[in-house]
């Protein structure tokens, strides 16, 4: 189940990604953040339990919403505008 749900704005093209290897879309000039937790319940696992995050300051001053793009770059998922084709992957986190 999504975090997200939209309300407006949902007439703006489709962009289509994939997350941890499944098609997945947001819509053009979603950020990753944004386009990952309107498909999903969470963004990555936490560095010190596994246990599921959503990102924190949601503006790029924190280190909570890091994924992992196909080409290998880590990018802040809340700055980071989806791309049409994008592979994201997002790290599971450590367990204890």
């Amino acid at each position: 189940m999504a975090l997200l749900k939209r309300l407006a704005e949902g007439d703006r093209p489709a962009v289509n990604f994939t997350l941890d290897g499944v098609p997945a879309s947001g819509l053009l000039g979603d950020t990753l953040l944004t386009a990952v937790l309107t498909c999903s319940d969470h963004l990555r696992g936490s560095d010190f339990s596994a246990e599921p995050r959503a990102g924190f300051c949601l503006m790029g001053a924190c280190q909570d919403c890091w994924v992992r793009l196909g080409d290998g770059r880590r990018v802040r998922a809340c700055s980071t505008l989806l791309e049409d084709g994008q592979d994201i992957s997002r790290e599971p986190g450590r367990s204890v």
